[in-house]
């Protein structure tokens, strides 16, 4: 298989299997190479999480919102988060709330919503709070301590947290804060600690998420966000003449479904926009249908209920849209369209089990944990903010490098002391600069800051994607810039022990030495190994 755009070869460049293995061990030497310089553009890359041998997928399979089907930000969030303002001004919310627009450098996935105390909070894997914003107003960490023990929260506690994982979030975020800001600046209401009071009336928090979640739903089930994307494709939905190449190839290595959400008419609608390349693109060749590119296509999956019990599989009408009347219990049949089933209907129908699948999807818990965890599934995260989170690691890498410097002066403030110490260094300003630079790094990403990190902690959201996504990229997409015979290798992941302390090459002459003068208590002579005090502890790890 040829590459893409002849940019990448990394993979003819491999040694034959009659090579001799000791090339690899002479490799090892080469502590002059830059090995960054191997990598494709990070732009295109895949990263990896968990191993993964390509050549072992027998079955790919694909989510269509925000995976296939990728929404042009900001403009798709801005068209929802306007239909949201609307339909709560038609149910009674103040007119006020009309002033408000979309700002896209507010909100980030992952964050908290508490429905107790209308805070948003942005949390490590622990619940231990990294950042509070109560409207757009961000709390400071002696206010975070007067509303939270420990600035810990119990992230089990679903009916007071929720967690706002999904792309569709985004709107419903950024809503969450324009009603509290609009509440606290209003001079009808008065605040109490769950919400807000005027006369008789009063507005809870809670009451206030509810609207917004059941406006949420009304956006999409009533059809009329789809509507609005449909009547300009252009304009909200990215088309990309990649996806029908990528399709294409994986079709050769194995076999292809979709499983979406979507119902068969949107479906239809935003798969024909996307495979229906411009003209002239490919002269000579005949149109083809986007069923064309899949073994198996489903919709109407309520994921993630799609990868429990699932619901009754049902054959869809392609003409119609309609469903037919009763269940569907026959073989699989090519070119017909299924709504409903689960996934282990996906496994019987396509004759592939658990790990010989790669599912690719956006969803973090209705597309990747599910998936894994129920299934066993190998799994791809396609996490679209990374373009900004990898632009900022790059640009802005001096801040990152005095953060790990700042580490390494406290280090050697306390490198000296022991519990005998007496003397208390002063790090007040190492500190102070640590959250100055933390906070320099967090602006350079948002206002609520990055999707991954909190300086040097990682968020929720990055805990969950490294525990269940073996793999993730910004696109789907950068698939096509990878053999199919290809094996995604894991970096090893050290801990604190094998990270901070240096290894030292111990020559194995030197270790017979060192043994047998352990053994015989005999003290070193002129002209033998002399042993460092570190040898005399016992500190060879190179060893063990």
């Amino acid at each position: 298989m040829g590459s893409v755009t002849g940019e990448y070869s990394d993979h003819n460049n491999l040694l034959s299997p009659h090579e001799n293995h000791s090339s690899f061990r002479n490799a090892g030497d080469c502590h002059h190479i830059d090995y960054r310089l191997l990598k494709r553009d990070y732009h295109h890359r895949v990263f990896v999480n968990r191993s993964l041998a390509l050549e072992k997928i027998k079955c790919f399979g694909f989510d269509m919102d925000y995976t296939l089907a990728v929404y042009r930000s900001p403009e798709y969030e801005e068209l929802a988060f306007q239909l949201m303002v609307n339909h709560l001004v038609s149910i009674g919310y103040p007119q006020g709330l009309l002033l408000y627009t979309y700002d896209p450098t507010f909100p980030t996935r992952g964050l908290v919503f508490d429905t107790l105390l209308g805070n948003l909070l942005k949390v490590d894997s622990n619940g231990n709070i990294l950042v509070c914003a109560h409207g757009f107003s961000f709390l400071k960490g002696s206010e975070i301590l007067e509303q939270y023990s420990n600035k810990f929260i119990q992230r089990d506690d679903i009916a007071r947290f929720y967690i706002l994982n999904t792309l569709f979030n985004l709107t419903e975020t950024y809503l969450y804060a324009c009603l509290v800001d609009f509440f606290i600046n209003c001079s009808e209401y008065s605040r109490c600690q769950a919400g807000f009071k005027s006369g008789d009336l009063f507005m809870s928090f809670q009451n206030m998420f509810q609207d917004v979640r059941d406006t949420m739903d009304f956006v999409h089930d009533s059809g009329i966000l789809k509507k609005k994307t449909l009547g300009n494709l252009e304009k909200y939905v990215l088309r990309d003449p990649r996806l029908p190449l990528l399709l294409s190839r994986m079709k050769e290595a194995g076999k292809v479904f979709l499983a979406t959400n979507s119902d068969y008419p949107y479906t239809d609608a935003i798969m024909n926009f996307l495979f229906d390349l411009p003209p002239g693109l490919k002269p000579g060749t005949s149109h083809r249908s986007w069923h064309s590119y899949f073994d198996l296509i489903v919709v109407d999956t309520r994921k993630p209920f799609f990868f429990g019990e699932g619901t009754v599989i049902r054959q869809v009408d392609n003409e119609s849209g309609k469903l037919r009347i009763g269940a569907y219990t026959g073989p699989l049949q090519h070119g017909v369209v299924y709504s409903g089933g689960s996934s282990d209907m996906i496994c019987d129908l396509l004759g592939v089990k658990g790990k010989e699948i790669l599912y690719i999807g956006d969803h973090i818990f209705g597309d990747i944990l599910k998936s894994k965890k129920r299934q066993g599934w190998r799994t791809f995260l396609v996490v679209p903010e990374l373009a900004r989170e990898l632009q900022v690691w790059t640009e802005k890498s001096a801040l990152f490098d005095e953060l790990h410097n700042l580490d390494i002066f406290l280090a050697e403030l306390y490198k000296h002391l022991d519990s005998s110490s007496n003397e208390r260094p002063d790090i007040t300003s190492v500190r102070k600069r640590i959250k100055v630079v933390t906070h320099e790094m967090d602006m350079c990403y948002g206002k609520m800051g990055s999707l991954l990190r909190c300086g040097s902690r990682q968020t929720l959201f990055a805990s969950q994607l490294i525990r269940y996504a073996d793999l993730y990229a910004v696109s789907c997409i950068n698939l096509l810039y990878y053999p199919f015979s290809y094996l995604f290798r894991a970096p090893p992941v050290l801990m604190p022990h094998e990270s901070t302390v240096e290894q030292i090459p111990l020559d194995l002459c030197d270790m017979g030495v060192f043994l047998e003068k352990q053994q015989n208590h005999i003290q070193p002579t002129n002209g033998t190994h002399q042993v460092s005090p570190r040898e005399e502890r016992g500190g060879f790890k190179g060893f063990l």
